[in-house]
């Protein structure tokens, strides 16, 4: 007999999700950890002292809506109460845009439905100055900012007020008035762009510091490991977020390395800190965005943070998620929803009500229609455009003489 016929073949391991549509849904190999069993280091501990953190848990409210352990913030009420609330318009909004959508208003739109408290528990434990580079499911950012919603809904709708003229895809905002670095179509661009702002703000002598997010799938491209060479080497005063929402659009986590390691072990090789979080905890979220801001403005460098959450709507409204996982997933993802907890918690310390709570989301849900009344008026999708002559603007400080003339004659073609 051949040698060679005797030894065990070769298989490739091809990543599968546990459940496909029609199937049970499993989570069982989550691990979720107890609320408060995570110590809270100090802020200057060495990155090889805490390693274990890229592997367990950061949780602060448990299943009774308690807050408990070393991470709790020790927000005031009012504080919870301004976080539910900037969560609850994010959604409201969301809502509301997809509908526009459905109806033609507008060419697309993605929404971040179970990812609030990323966007808003991070935005206001920051800094207003700090400067923020975002993916496409960070609109929570901008509400938490207190930046226009007439104003980013004309940026879905496309109409004159439009603030990037019609330029970007619908929802990949650009708020400099707020922190909020243009949304780059390329994934992962911003990770190295917010470093590299980083990096400017401490060599300047400035005292601002940035932070940047990703999905999972991205952490697979080879700008999150550029970003993270830099980040490590400069030590550079920037927070790298790792938002672990389970789907990259129809491919789990599973093909970027999730099933091997956390995505904040990738940190580890690189020498810096990580904190892997539960995402749908508004206080965990909170509190570890303020370590990692302590750490970055104490010039002691970066620090990568995993967001364990779940993406509950479809990745866009071109995506039919149905397709590629259980329909009732979401329903059954162990870590709950972020405002639903928030509100729990507020209600067991006795500073909400249902009542309460009911108003607040009246009240929201008519502040996002007149908003959208104003914003309505400049025009939706194919009914008052921008200016294509537009086009021509913004790009050269003189426009030379043969755009002039090209500019010209395509408005005469209109006329």
């Amino acid at each position: 007999m051949n040698a060679r016929t005797e030894k065990t073949p070769l298989k490739l391991h091809i990543p599968e999700p546990k459940s496909r549509p029609g199937d049970a849904v499993d989570f069982s190999g989550i691990h979720i950890p107890p609320a408060g069993q995570s110590p809270r280091p100090p802020v200057a501990a060495p990155a090889a002292d805490i390693r274990d953190f890229a592997y367990g848990m950061i949780r602060v409210l448990d299943d009774e809506g308690r807050a408990v352990g070393a991470w709790d913030p020790k927000l005031d009420p009012e504080r919870l109460r301004e976080g539910l609330g900037h969560m609850l318009l994010t959604r409201e909004y969301d809502e509301r845009m997809l509908k526009l959508q459905r109806q033609g208003k507008t060419s697309f739109y993605i929404k971040c439905t179970g990812e609030e408290a990323i966007g808003v528990a991070q935005a206001m434990a920051l800094d207003p100055a700090d400067m923020l580079f975002p993916s496409y499911r960070q609109q929570g950012l901008i509400v938490a900012r207190g930046g226009s919603l007439v104003d980013m809904m004309c940026q879905v709708l496309n109409n004159p007020r439009d603030n990037l003229k019609g330029r970007q895809l619908p929802i990949m905002y650009s708020f400099p008035e707020v922190g909020f670095f243009s949304i780059s179509g390329n994934l992962g661009t911003q990770f190295p762009q917010a470093v590299g702002w980083a990096m400017a703000s401490a060599y300047s002598g400035d005292t601002r510091i940035a932070a940047g997010w990703v999905g999972d799938g991205t952490t697979a491209e080879a700008d999150f490991h550029y970003a993270l060479t830099f980040a490590a080497i400069y030590q550079a005063p920037v927070i790298l977020n790792v938002v672990n929402n389970q789907w990259a659009i129809s491919t789990f986590q599973g093909m970027a390395g999730g099933e091997q390691t956390t995505f904040a072990a990738r940190a580890v090789g690189y020498g810096l800190p990580a904190l892997r979080v539960d995402g749908n905890d508004f206080l965990a979220v909170y509190a570890a965005t303020q370590w990692a801001a302590e750490r970055a403005r104490a010039n002691l460098g970066a620090t990568v943070i995993e967001l364990y959450t779940y993406r509950a709507a479809p990745h866009s409204s071109s995506d039919d998620p149905a397709g590629y996982r259980p329909a009732d997933e979401a329903k059954a993802w162990p870590l709950g929803d972020p405002i639903a907890r928030l509100k729990a918690h507020l209600v067991a310390i006795g500073e909400w009500s249902e009542e309460q709570h009911s108003a607040l989301v009246q009240s929201l849900t008519e502040r996002v229609r007149q908003d959208f009344k104003e914003a309505e008026r400049y025009g939706t999708l194919g009914t008052l455009p921008d200016s294509p002559a537009s086009m021509f603007d913004d790009v050269f400080k003189v426009l030379p003489p043969h755009l002039i003339a090209q500019r010209a004659e395509m408005l005469a073609a209109k006329e």
